[in-house]
């Protein structure tokens, strides 16, 4: 299959997989998988709730494989279905909220540095879970899957602006509540 236009060679393979084809089924999983449940985790912040939105995202498609109308990439059908369906999770979890998310830095690779880069990661995955669920989808999107800002912005169902607006909250509540974990350190380390 050619490279071409991303969202005619989706509406392709999809057709395929509509037509039983195996191969094909296995080939969009390879290209989106990994990314659905990487949203996923960053939004639940559940390695085993992000495993079953992944698969219930990659369920629905196939189901929607038949019906498929070559509107958009796959990749932005499936975000914004993980999304949806992290989203009911959390409203079911009362974890739900209208909130925000971070930047982070990356560390040398000496041993020191690895814990370091470890810890942060930890710090920044939990900093995460403490933002409003929109900030962290969109932070989640942009920065950590590199979605565009239109794309991101589509797969919310937002406008860029509003999009561009819960980014910069985000950053901003993600990087006083890592700023605010780093004093604590040094007093227990002390």
């Amino acid at each position: 299959m050619t490279l071409g236009d991303p969202i005619k060679r989706d509406a392709a393979l999809m057709r395929e997989i509509a037509a039983g084809n195996r191969k094909a089924c296995r080939t969009l999983a390879a290209e989106h998988l990994d990314g659905t449940y990487r949203l996923a985790l960053r939004i639940t912040g559940n390695r085993s709730t992000a495993e079953d939105i992944a698969q219930e995202a990659f369920l629905r498609l196939w189901k929607a494989s038949a019906g498929w109308k070559a509107k958009a990439q796959v990749k932005t059908w499936l975000y914004r279905v993980t999304q949806n369906l992290c989203i009911d999770r959390l409203r079911k979890e009362n974890r739900y909220s209208h909130a925000e998310v971070p930047d982070l830095a990356d560390p040398a690779d000496n041993p020191v540095t690895q814990r370091e880069k470890q810890q942060l990661q930890e710090q920044v995955q939990d900093a995460l879970q403490a933002i409003p669920a929109r900030q962290r989808i969109a932070l989640s999107l942009v920065h950590f899957e590199e979605c565009s800002n239109k794309e991101a912005a589509k797969v919310m169902e937002i406008s860029v602006d509003a999009l561009e607006s819960l980014l910069a909250r985000g950053k901003r509540k993600l990087r006083n509540l890592l700023a605010s974990a780093r004093p604590q350190e040094r007093k227990e380390a002390g």
